[in-house]
């Protein structure tokens, strides 16, 4: 399996799982709290985890992926649109929508992530990959029509897709630094993001809840939201944001499917068919083969690598020959074909 197939598909694992998981802590705290403290525990454990790293391990010369001065700007909008709006929105829906609709409809967020790249930021699709996401976005009408009142509008389900229209601006903010360090990434984007929603939700008057649900938050934010992320950040380097986008649309049946036997939820027909649709359109992008010849320009950044076809470059430091190893490094203009994403390397027009 392609190691970005792999780090997308972990991703969504351990952020599906953690949709019923939220949906329980509501029981116990308000929704703009428990977003902040989901993300605070990213950001606390995020934070350990790369103080401990930088403790332990011993890097040569010249070895560096860190953000520049440069990342803050795709940083920032990423923190706030996916860091902060995207968690409140989520919390709020949760708590009108039962927990497996909410995660289906969570694969709007690979849809909508989609979007912007192929139109906005002009990432490149094919027919099968459209018509992937067509079934995925017929999929979630059915689940937000299946929400909607007697009378009135489908509050919870429209919640749900602004926070996944919310990541996915966050999603193609952070391609454009996705070849920085990603612990760093989820890291920042944690505690700016915890910080800020729990000072939002004091503001809003609520408390707290107690220490046993606090923790319980930290842990289910560590690893859905945190961990989660670095793997996201690194399926973004290494298959661009609309196929990390489509792998990452598993999340949601992983979730759907922990909140059928925990939480006892029952699927009915509009559900079981949503599901297929979903199934179908992330099967056909699981299934999409992308080959051509294509024309490399010279460029230079920074990222852990090892010495393949696009990395034939002189080291201005002493090399232990240890590989992977991270540096800034310069790639010199080629032209070749072979089956490839649109990652870090490959971000050329068609």
């Amino acid at each position: 399996m392609h190691k970005g197939v792999f780090y997308a598909l972990m991703a969504a694992t351990l952020f599906g799982a953690s949709t019923p998981f939220a949906k329980l802590l509501l029981a116990k705290a308000s929704p703009v709290s428990v977003a902040g403290l989901l993300y605070l525990g990213s950001g606390l454990g995020l934070l350990l985890w790369y103080v401990l790293r930088a403790t332990l391990s011993r890097k040569e010369e010249g070895e560096t992926t860190g953000l520049k001065r440069q990342d803050l700007p795709w940083l920032s909008g990423a923190v706030v649109a996916g860091g902060i709006a995207g968690p409140v929105l989520l919390m709020l829906g949760l708590s009108m929508t039962a927990a497996s609709s909410a995660a289906l409809l969570l694969n709007m967020e690979g849809v909508l992530t989609a979007m912007l790249a192929w139109f906005v930021f002009r990432e490149n699709f094919d027919r099968r990959i459209f018509i992937g996401m067509l079934l995925i976005v017929a999929a979630g009408i059915l689940l937000s029509w299946e929400q909607t009142p007697a009378l009135g509008v489908p509050w919870g389900a429209l919640a749900i897709i602004g926070a996944c229209l919310c990541w996915a601006i966050d999603n193609n903010l952070t391609r454009k630094i996705s070849a920085s360090d990603a612990v760093q990434i989820a890291g920042i984007k944690g505690l700016v993001a915890g910080t800020v929603n729990l000072l939002i939700a004091m503001i809003m008057g609520a408390t707290l809840p107690d220490a046993t649900t606090v923790l319980m938050a930290g842990i289910v934010g560590f690893c859905g939201y945190g961990l989660s992320l670095v793997l996201f950040v690194l399926a973004l380097r290494h298959l661009g944001t609309a196929r990390t986008g489509a792998y990452f649309s598993a999340a949601p049946f992983v979730g759907a499917a922990i909140s059928l036997l925990m939480l006892g939820d029952r699927p009915g027909i509009t559900f079981c068919l949503a599901a297929i649709l979903m199934g179908t359109g992330i099967w056909l992008h699981l299934t999409e083969h992308h080959e051509h010849e294509h024309e490399h320009e010279a460029m230079e950044h920074a990222h852990e690598h090892v010495h393949d076809e696009h990395h034939q470059h002189e080291h201005d430091f002493a090399w232990d020959g240890k590989q992977p190893h991270a540096h800034a490094h310069r790639h010199l203009p080629m032209v070749h074909a072979h089956a490839h994403y649109p990652d870090i390397h490959h971000r050329h027009g068609h």
